[in-house]
């Protein structure tokens, strides 16, 4: 194998501090690159065949291979055909993170991708809300740019990016995960806007706060029906809010079929309501719960054309329509503590750190009354509470698991992060991973 051959791209994984899964409803994010990373090598070939290496974190190496011409239709890339062939492989279902990306710019940019060897190595483990498969698709973009001297612009690579967890390999995800692994620096938090991509100054981590991740044990998968549900709920939620403040149902469904929402009230965004107008005008109005028939029946679509609104089911509006709302309060609240915390006095310093681990804590909770937490990272967070200096945790990304995010002040605090750690790992008689 000549090395000389292989073009190479990375990208880390990331913690979010806060925002989550508000980015779909357009909230502001804030988030941190951890260590862990993924590399992906590739070589061209011209036999339209892809063979896929991947050495996990674990140490496991996974092969595939792929035939480009199953992928297309009329010679064209057809994103609904190739993501339905690609689950066809199931034990080799991975391999779309990878060549979606050769796929998407196939389409998206004409590029003349004719197969490549794929050597993918991620030090990220699987499942755990830290970003493993955007970091996967941010990294083969790279080496594909690399590859083929490619010019993108702006955020078009992480936008690019997510077409393929979208629309290839088929979960809901919102444009923070690839946004993060190609934007964010180390010892600084990168604050998104998700409307759907304006990126503002990253602040600068005070030397004696801590942002850590551990690792629950319990995998999470953004593709998991409560994930999708969850959303589909916040969506039902906007399209009443909507029709509360005015937009028709044939405005909305002309505004999905343009698929420009920004003459839409709130330009499409729940986030964009302020917390005292959703409270004065909204909130009151929201039905608990809602089937899909229902919901389809009174109000007509929900303008989220990544998920499917299944018509039996039940889906609890009211909180999943609140949490976003509430999100970006709360972390705007964040934002500007952390901006201004190098300008205080210690004492002031002190209050504001509770105010940060309590904005925490409320997340958190919020996550737990959508119905994303877990016994684990429940369990988690209330032993951190018995450490003065961890001062806040919350669950992190799309929930169910996961990772939860730990706020440790100070040296001493950082020492509580790893006997907090020792005792998990004694207690589950397992390895939970660190992420800093």
């Amino acid at each position: 194998m000549n090395d000389d051959l292989f073009v190479e791209g990375s990208a880390h994984g990331r913690l979010d501090v806060m925002g989550g899964i508000a980015d779909y409803s357009g909230s502001l994010v804030l988030q941190m690159p951890i260590q862990e990373k993924t590399i992906v090598r590739l070589k061209l070939r011209s036999d339209n065949i892809s063979t896929f290496t991947s050495t996990t974190e674990s140490g496991e190496v996974l092969n595939a291979n792929a035939n480009l011409i199953d992928f297309s239709l009329d010679g064209t890339i057809n994103y609904t055909f190739a993501q339905a062939r690609l689950k066809e492989l199931k034990e080799s279902s991975w391999i779309a993170y990878v060549l979606g990306c050769a796929l998407v710019l196939q389409k998206e940019k004409q590029l003349d991708f004719k197969g490549a060897d794929f050597i993918i190595q991620s030090s990220i483990p699987l499942g755990k809300g830290v970003s493993s498969s955007a970091s996967i698709e941010i990294a083969t973009m790279k080496a594909l740019q690399k590859a083929f001297d490619l010019k993108f612009s702006g955020t078009e690579l992480p936008r690019l990016a997510q077409r393929v967890e979208n629309l290839i390999v088929g979960a809901p995800c919102g444009l923070m995960d690839q946004l993060s692994c190609y934007f964010a620096k180390p010892k600084t938090l990168l604050p998104i806007l998700c409307q759907p991509d304006k990126l503002q100054e990253a602040i600068t981590i005070p030397g004696d706060l801590h942002f850590i991740g551990i690792d629950s044990g319990v995998r999470h998968f953004v593709g998991a029906s409560s994930y999708t549900d969850v959303r589909c709920a916040a969506f039902m939620g906007y399209t009443i809010i909507a029709q509360l403040a005015g937009a028709t149902a044939n405005e909305i469904k002309n505004a999905i079929h343009l698929n420009d929402f920004s003459a839409l009230p709130y330009s499409g965004y729940l986030c964009n309501i302020s917390v005292d107008e959703f409270e004065e005008r909204f909130k009151g109005e929201l039905p608990v719960r809602l089937s899909g028939k229902e919901f389809l029946s009174q109000y007509g679509e929900s303008i989220d054309q990544l998920t499917k609104i299944d018509l039996l089911k039940q889906y609890h509006v009211k909180v999943c329509t609140e949490h976003p709302v509430y999100e970006n309060h709360r972390v705007r609240r964040f934002k500007k503590i952390m901006e201004d915390y190098r300008s205080l006095g210690n004492s002031e310093q002190k209050i504001n750190i509770e105010k940060l681990g309590q904005l925490m804590y409320q997340s958190h909770e919020s996550y737990s009354i959508c119905g994303l937490g877990s016994e684990r990272t429940d369990e988690i967070i209330n032993l951190s509470k018995r450490y003065p200096e961890i001062v806040g945790a919350k669950i992190t990304g799309g929930g169910s698991g996961g990772t939860v995010c730990l706020l440790a002040f100070g040296d001493s605090g950082l020492r509580q992060v790893v006997d907090l750690h020792h005792t998990l790992n004694s207690k589950y008689k397992e390895h939970l991973r660190l992420f800093t």
